[in-house]
């Protein structure tokens, strides 16, 4: 006679996720486990009441979106103390200043232009534009940052930008000829609020212009940091493409960026105002050759992220072990991910050095690695850096390189891991 063994029934499986631009039924295909607030920095240890949630990622089987499964409150993320700035790069006020010219050139060349930016943090673009006498109005509903693009000039409302602020800007101001905005579109859930927003405020002939990370890109290089609390969608041209038909608009241009570890600038107008540009039809046949949206793709990019996580880890460890002093470089909002999902803290990186003052003397959210200022770099140097900041790192690399003269490695893992 054998034993009887009890067992449970299985549990049903989860019902799917609506997709949050369509509707239909999402597929998840990520986890990267329990995340705290990408850029909410504690100031002591211990830690109370640090906020954290399950970054799960999916894609639509409908309209391709791939989003996030769980919204963190956006007055949690960007809040009184959201300590990102975009001036703090050299590259970023370059291409931001580059940004506005076009504009200056272009779209608001015409008498009495107004121009609008959504999430203008602390008006590195709308500075030039305003500087050029052209009417401008930002969003900013972080304060601290609102408070510095104010002091710069920059008009700034401290609201978030959806459909009753922008019909009040309307009334107010009339229409805008352009409405941007920067790495803030892919961070909004509500986009249905939104683009009703820019349905009330842009001109008949206007354009709405947003930059954001690219989705391919994210694939191709395995950068899976890009994915964090503020990033709620990663974009592609097939998936902006049917959300501005959704919501009442066209695809007309998409144009390649190198910031911020590959980004695509997508500009949207009212249906027929404008010809497409060619661009559009070239990248959507190109992700249909690549595949993109294929649950295969999506797998075999899972599968990396954990091979990135595990080969991370080791190195790290050996590298512990073997009594070598360890450093990170750039205490960034995609940190958080590596950090949380690699299980990095304090015992294998000894602190992050950051040029944020806002950031130094606080810890890494979750993994609570000290954070300090840039000079304890060199103080002495580490055996190795690990560059958290790698989408800068041109930047970084023409600045450190005494860290290179004096024995010291890079450790990158994008788009795998290694030892320069």
């Amino acid at each position: 006679m054998t034993d009887r063994i009890d067992t449970a029934p299985p549990a049903p499986p989860a019902p799917p996720h609506p997709c949050r631009i369509c509707g239909a039924a999402t597929e998840e295909f990520l986890d990267l486990g329990r995340q705290p607030l990408s850029d909410a920095f504690p100031a002591r240890t211990p830690v109370a009441d640090e906020f954290f949630y399950r970054l799960r990622v999916a894609r639509c089987t409908a309209c391709t979106m791939v989003q996030l499964v769980d919204e963190v409150p956006r007055e949690r993320m960007f809040h009184e103390d959201y300590p990102y700035y975009s001036s703090g790069s050299a590259v970023m006020r370059e291409h931001f200043a580059r940004t506005a010219g076009e504009f200056l050139a272009s779209e608001l060349a015409r008498d009495s232009a107004f121009a609008v930016e959504i999430g203008c943090n602390d008006g590195v673009m709308l500075r030039t534009v305003g500087e050029a006498g052209v009417r401008h109005l930002g969003f900013e509903p972080s304060r601290k940052v609102a408070e510095v693009a104010r002091a710069a000039g920059v008009r700034v409302r401290g609201d978030f930008f959806e459909e009753a602020t922008a019909a009040d800007v309307r009334r107010a101001e009339g229409p805008a000829d352009v409405i941007y905005a920067a790495n803030t579109i892919c961070h909004i859930p509500y986009l249905e609020s939104v683009f009703r927003g820019v349905d009330a405020l842009l001109a008949p002939d206007g354009v709405f212009v947003f930059e954001d990370p690219y989705f391919g890109d994210v694939v191709e290089k395995t950068s899976f940091d890009q994915i964090y609390d503020e990033h709620f969608y990663l974009f592609t041209a097939r998936s902006v493409h049917a959300m501005a038909e959704r919501f009442g608009f066209e695809l007309v241009d998409v144009r390649r960026l190198p910031v911020h570890g590959g980004e695509i600038r997508y500009t949207l107008a009212r249906p027929g105002t404008r010809r497409p540009s060619p661009a559009v039809g070239e990248l959507l046949a190109h992700e249909e050759e690549r595949r993109l949206a294929a649950p295969d793709t999506l797998r075999g990019f899972a599968d990396a992220v954990a091979a990135v996580r595990d080969d991370l880890l080791a190195l790290l460890t050996r590298l512990r072990d073997e009594g070598r002093t360890v450093v990170a470089y750039g205490a960034t909002a995609k940190s958080a991910t590596v950090a949380n999902y690699c299980g990095i803290g304090p015992d294998l990186v000894s602190f992050v050095c950051d040029t944020t003052p806002a950031k130094q003397g606080r810890l890494t959210p979750g993994t609570h690695i000290p954070v300090r200022p840039a000079g304890a770099f060199a103080d002495p140097y580490p055996d190795c850096a690990l560059l958290f900041a790698w989408n800068h790192a041109d930047e970084i690399m023409a600045k450190e390189t005494a860290f290179r003269e004096a024995g010291g490695r890079w450790i990158r893992y994008v788009p795998e891991v290694r030892v320069d």
